[in-house]
């Protein structure tokens, strides 16, 4: 017999109300706070939270500088329009010092989490007064770090952190019992436009977990424009997430005749329902060449344009 899965079971509406009730009673008469990236995740989360406690909730944008294209006024206007009030806060020299000489993978997902929550979300929740966080951490993020896989940046009770202690609030995660497949069916259910329930997936450490080595504002630059080319390229395909990443190390390349040491792109695209196992899609050569014919025109820098091939496991779906 086939085992039913958490989405399989969920009824969206019915989830909507059991958790607008729960935040509800978890928050009481106080004020909760949320950071919203623009992911489906945290969408969905804010959504939740503006139904449960409408202006008791503060929602805050928090530009790390390691955002894609333009996302941070994009975001915050959609949910504005959405009669969202959205705090838009600049903290990229915040997040840029914290990053500066780290190269370890586990190191800079720390600098991220510490920065976030730490310094510069920590300093708005204690301005704020607010003594309850509404967080997106998914099934999947839990998984993970407890399988050792990756330290995710938002799952406090497996990395040894207590958030009242640490930070001076609680959390309340209202997604924690779904996968990626079951928080889009609840962003349809509460009217999110597909922008967003359709949106791909995006790291918690951002276009830094996309950069192979150190995240500087230069190297979050190339990945950036990179990044903006494979969505255009691919968007519209039924693939589960698709980006590009930055090697480390510069390559042999040779332009007008001469040679030139220059940056390494590679492209992963990926078909997976729910993260925990995933392949590479099976794109045609001709949309491969076009990638790298962009890749090359359009980002400075890059002289090697590849494309990942090995499946999740032993591979991860991100690079870093």
């Amino acid at each position: 017999m086939t085992r039913e899965t958490p989405e399989q079971r969920l009824q969206p509406r019915k989830f909507i109300a059991a958790q607008v009730a729960a935040i509800r009673e978890a928050v009481g008469e106080d004020t909760a706070i949320n950071a919203l990236s623009g992911g489906v995740d945290s969408s969905v989360v804010t959504m939740l939270g503006h139904r449960a406690l409408g202006r008791r909730l503060q929602t805050v944008f928090i530009d790390n500088g390691l955002m894609r294209a333009g996302e941070p006024r994009r975001v915050v206007g959609l949910f504005r329009r959405l009669g969202v009030p959205v705090r838009l806060v600049d903290a990229r020299r915040e997040f840029f010092a914290a990053l500066r000489g780290v190269t370890d993978p586990e190191e800079k997902r720390e600098a991220v989490t510490r920065t976030f929550y730490r310094d510069v979300f920590g300093r708005i929740v204690r301005e704020s007064g607010a003594r309850v966080l509404l967080q997106g951490t998914i099934l999947t993020d839990i998984e993970e770090t407890v399988a050792g896989i990756k330290r995710q940046h938002n799952v406090f009770s497996q990395l040894g952190i207590d958030p009242q202690q640490a930070f001076g609030y609680r959390i309340v995660e209202p997604l924690v019992a779904l996968r990626k497949d079951g928080v889009r069916q609840v962003a349809r259910a509460l009217g999110l436009p597909p922008e967003i329930h359709g949106r791909i997936p995006f790291p918690g450490p951002a276009l830094a977990a996309r950069v192979i080595g150190e995240a500087t504002p230069a190297r979050i630059e190339t990945v950036r424009r990179a990044t903006a080319v494979v969505e255009e390229l691919l968007a519209g395909r039924r693939a589960f997430q698709y980006f590009a990443v930055l090697h480390e190390d510069r390559v042999t390349g040779v332009r007008r005749g001469r040679r030139e040491f220059g940056q390494q792109i590679e492209i992963r695209c990926w078909d997976s329902t729910d993260a925990r196992t995933a392949v590479p899609t099976r794109l045609p050569w001709a949309t491969l060449e076009a990638l790298a014919a962009a890749l090359l025109r359009r980002v400075p820098g890059v002289v090697s344009v590849t494309y990942h091939l090995a499946p999740k496991p032993p591979s991860t779906i991100e690079a870093v």
